[in-house]
Parts: structure tokens; sequence; C-alpha cells
């Protein structure tokens, strides 16, 4: 375990490294920054979903994506041990299917975000890809739910990554296209962020209810299916971007 962490850790101050040297940005004049005010700074946090219909249903599409992908992937260990029965039924340790599944999930996920950037700006549209990508994403839940072998968990694994993959390129240039102010755009990208993050913290307990509570692992899958689903359905109330 302490090895993995050692090798995150060098990895996230590699990328820090890369971007201090490497970074072209340009920096807002001196004369060109507002004042701060700490009351301004924490109301800026907030973004009214009245003034900023677009923004609010972009930051919900991310939020329930996010969660949908997290409840299917932070019990794949125990989904491995206890409903596939990995090790009984194919000789493999749960902790190595995880890596293998995981593996192939970070594989797919690399090349369908390339990919469906790309043809994402050869359509000039946005919504059509991130409502198929839902789509996808929801089918590896189905999958999972309702095929517990070892073939069906790396066939979810392979379909979850060709749709999140694709998912997260296309809807990040989705979210730069409804930021509501130029201005404001490193705050509102990190009011965006918290769609990707708050996932993290809730899928977890959410995850734990289906499983332990409300019907095992299938009711987990097929919820975060629904979820999924649900990002789908309310990406088609954004107006402003085709």
């Amino acid at each position: 375990f302490a090895a993995g962490y050692w090798v995150c850790a060098a990895a996230l101050l590699a990328g820090i490294v890369l971007y201090l040297f490497k970074s072209d940005d340009q920096p807002l004049p001196a004369g060109e920054r507002p004042a701060f005010r700490l009351l301004g700074f924490l109301r800026g946090f907030w973004v009214s979903p009245k003034r900023y219909p677009d923004f609010a249903w972009a930051w919900l599409t991310r939020f329930l994506v996010s969660t949908g992908n997290h409840m299917v992937t932070i019990y794949l260990l125990f989904f491995l041990g206890d409903a596939v029965r990995l090790k009984e039924t194919e000789g493999i340790e749960p902790e190595v299917g995880v890596l293998v599944v995981t593996g192939l999930y970070a594989v797919t996920v690399i090349i369908t975000s390339v990919v469906g950037g790309r043809l994402s700006d050869r359509m000039g549209k946005r919504k059509p890809l991130v409502i198929a990508s839902s789509a996808i994403i929801a089918m590896a839940s189905l999958i999972l739910a309702f095929a517990p072998t070892w073939v069906g968990a790396i066939s979810g694994a392979l379909v979850l990554g060709i749709g999140f993959g694709a998912y997260l390129a296309v809807d990040f240039a989705l979210i730069t296209q409804v930021l509501p102010a130029a201005l404001d755009r490193g705050k509102d990208l990190g009011v965006v962020n918290i769609a990707n993050s708050l996932p993290q913290v809730l899928a977890p307990a959410i995850a734990y209810l289906f499983v332990k509570n409300l019907g095992g692992y299938v009711s987990l899958y097929v919820a975060a299916a629904v979820i999924g689903l649900l990002g789908a359905v309310f990406v088609v109330k954004i107006k402003s971007v085709a």
C-alpha cells in the first residue's frame, strides 16, 4: 500500500512541476483585478440557477453522471469477491481482478476522451455526445448488474471507460461554453469541480445503503444506471449549446 501511495504522490508532483515550467497562461494585469473583499469572495461561490440556468443544468448533469460512475467503481473489490466470486470461479484474487478491470477502464477512458473530444469538435455539437456517452455509462452499470461474472466485469469496465472518457472530454467543453462571466472563469470552474469531487464523498455512502439494505449489487448498479441517465435527460435543458 505504501508503494502505491508513493507512486501517486510522485505522479502528482510531476504534474505540478510540468505545469509550473510549461504553462503559457497569461496572468491578468494587476490593474484589471478587482479589489479583494472576503464577503464578495464567499458570495462568488453561489451561482444563481435562475440567472444562469444553463450553468446550473450543466453542473447538475456533471454531478449526476459522476455520482453514477463512482457508484460503479467504488465497490469493485467487494463486487468481484462477493458477487462474481472471482477466486472460486476463475482462481484469481479479487485484488488482482480490480487491477485488471481498472487498468482496462483507465486505458479506454484515455483513448475515448481524445476521440470523443475530436469528434465533438468536428461535429460542432456537444449535447448529442453527452447524451450518448451517458447512455453508454448506464449500459455499463446494467452489464455489471445482470452479468455478475468475470467476463461481465471486464465487459462492463470497457464499456464504462468508453462512455466516461467521451463524457469527460465533451462535457468539459460544454461547460466552458456556459460559464457565466469571463472574469470569474477560474472560480466557476472550481464550482464545477465540486460536481466532480462531491460524488467521491457521497457515492460510498449511497452504495453502502444499496448493498447492505436495498437489494445488494443488482440494485446498486441499476440505481447507478438510472442516476447516469438522469444526467443525459437534464443536459437537454441546456439551451445555449447545441
